[in-house]
């Protein structure tokens, strides 16, 4: 099992999605990539659970979201 990082220094990174809908949307931990995992927060919560995600999914998702997969009506 891999040890869980000490967070409380990060510099988190907000969605620049996050701009057209009030500032809240989720934050992400660049400098954790090369561990591999991606943390991930919501802005609105900065104390609440973080989740990791395996850099291939969390790149994955990234390029759904800018292809426009993820749109709403």
């Amino acid at each position: 099992m891999t040890p869980t990082p000490d967070l409380s220094r990060t510099e988190w990174v907000k969605s620049s999605y996050s701009e057209g809908n009030g500032g809240d949307c989720v934050e992400w931990a660049p400098e954790y990539a090369d561990s591999g995992v991606v943390p991930v927060r919501d802005s609105k919560d900065p104390n609440g659970p973080v989740l990791g995600f395996p850099v291939s999914s969390f790149a994955s998702f990234v390029a759904g979201v800018k292809a426009g997969e993820f749109r709403t009506a």
